[in-house]
């Protein structure tokens, strides 16, 4: 079975085209129009071996908000078309990710009851271009869009890039491993209710 997603959203807002493979290599070819998200999500497709094809446009004349948001709405979305019924993954897993001098945790539960957990202060306003708020933004929407609960947490650092960066190499990692195929539970839904 193979595990892809594909999604356009288009809004008056912001048009963006995501088609990811679960069961990738870790390739990306990615466009958001703001250089330092394209960064993470290329970091976020390297450490979780999913592919991923994403080209975004908004109306980034009038700030970002709108363009982070809907990436991660659309990432969300196409990662759970991906899913299905998420028969077989591992469901739970976590990632601690050094970056120098920081530390920082992600645990994730692909339960399709989305919350988010946001631990992270930011000593600066802006990275690159970016405000650094819009990061929460980003994390709440794919949480709610893929339908995962998230909980992120900066446990000490100094550099906001590394910071932000763990974070999302973190979950990158956890990622990759709540959505491996459970090898003793290959036919099964990881829920005693029987579904997700």
């Amino acid at each position: 079975m193979k595990r892809k997603g594909k999604i356009s959203r288009k809004t008056k807002e912001t048009s963006i085209s995501v088609d990811l493979n679960i069961d990738g290599k870790g390739k990306y070819k990615i466009d958001t129009g703001i250089g330092f998200l394209n960064h993470m999500l290329e970091q976020l497709s390297k450490h979780s071996s999913i592919d991923m094809s994403i080209k975004a446009k908004g109306d980034t004349h009038i700030d970002l908000h709108h363009t982070t948001e809907d990436t991660g709405i659309a990432i969300g979305e196409a990662l759970k078309k991906a899913l299905k019924k998420s028969v077989g993954i591992r469901r739970y897993a976590h990632a601690m990710i050094p970056m120098d001098e920081t530390l920082s945790r992600v645990a994730i539960d692909i339960s399709n009851r989305p919350y988010l957990i946001w631990k992270v202060n930011l000593k600066v306003e802006k990275l690159g271009e970016m405000d650094t708020e819009l990061f929460k933004e980003w994390f709440q929407a794919f949480s709610q869009a893929a339908g995962i609960t998230l909980h992120v947490e900066n446990i000490y650092g100094d550099n906001s890039h590394h910071i932000i960066e763990s974070c999302y190499k973190g979950l990158a990692r956890s990622l990759r491993t709540a959505l491996e195929i459970d090898p003793r539970n290959k036919k099964t839904i990881p829920s005693t209710k029987g579904s997700l």
